[in-house]
């Protein structure tokens, strides 16, 4: 059988989503390795995840959905509780389904979407701080929106990709992306097929230095077709960053929220 879960998980304890091959400095573990382990306690056997898609260190998560394969026989319901009560409390399973053997986490998605706050005042953040990035310049999210519409469509990112990117190419369709301000706070939403390493961090800190007046509009165009991440903004830290989750066809029956419109 199976079986699909959504999963959140606040990324900060965590040295990022993938299983590593031993914990790192300070015990600190991957989100991919505390879920299998809890899995395995309610399957009582070794439990193997994909997921949609890899988060970095810090990197957080409102519905990672992940498939698994199993023959233990258990409800939805108790995978989604027993599984939690067997996580830290920095994640929790909110849903589980079965799903045809056909289903993969991964290349059955058709999109995936983040969402990057950024606090914009003259005082770093107090609350919510592990959520939230900081910039204390004035910024311009107009001038940033509309900058970044010329990023929207099938395009060659490799002016935004790390360069520890493993990606066989640079070419991503870019969907949608929006900036806006609210209160405080100036928020980005971008949606693509699928995101290269760092892709969105990177985005997101040329995107700041138009917003603060640095760079025109123009420039991300420019860095987009000059295709050299060295001519490009520093990446953003990884605080404020929220991959928001995968999309799918309705054809998968999955909940609403990862589930793109008819």
């Amino acid at each position: 059988m199976r079986l699909a879960l959504g999963v959140e998980y606040d990324g900060n304890p965590f040295l990022g989503w993938q299983r590593l091959s031993k914990a790192g400095e300070g015990g600190q573990e991957s989100v991919q390795a505390a879920l299998e382990t809890a899995l395995g306690r309610i399957a009582t056997h070794p439990v193997a995840t994909t997921c949609s898609g890899r988060t970095d260190a810090g990197v957080h998560a409102r519905c990672q959905v992940v498939h698994f394969d199993t023959d233990a026989v258990r409800t939805p319901r108790a995978w989604m509780l027993g599984t939690t009560t067997h996580l830290p409390p920095s994640v929790c399973v909110h849903w589980c389904q079965p799903v045809p053997d056909e289903f993969n986490a991964r290349f059955s998605a058709r999109a995936r979407h983040y969402r990057y706050s950024i606090l914009n005042r003259a005082v770093r953040p107090a609350l919510h701080r592990q959520y939230l990035s900081w910039e204390l310049r004035p910024l311009d999210a107009g001038a940033m929106h509309r900058a970044a519409q010329a990023l929207v469509g099938e395009q060659d990112f490799s002016a935004f990709r790390s360069a520890q990117c493993q990606a066989p190419h640079a070419r991503r369709d870019l969907q949608r992306i929006s900036v806006e301000r609210i209160g405080d706070e100036v928020v980005v939403e971008v949606q693509a097929n699928a995101f290269l390493h760092h892709m969105v961090r990177n985005i997101v800190g040329s995107l700041l230095e138009i917003g603060a007046g640095a760079q025109d509009e123009a420039w991300i165009a420019t860095l987009l077709a000059e295709r050299d991440r060295t001519r490009a903004g520093p990446t953003a830290p990884a605080a404020g960053l929220v991959f928001l989750g995968p999309l799918y066809p309705p054809e998968w029956g999955l909940p609403a929220g990862v589930t793109l419109p008819p």
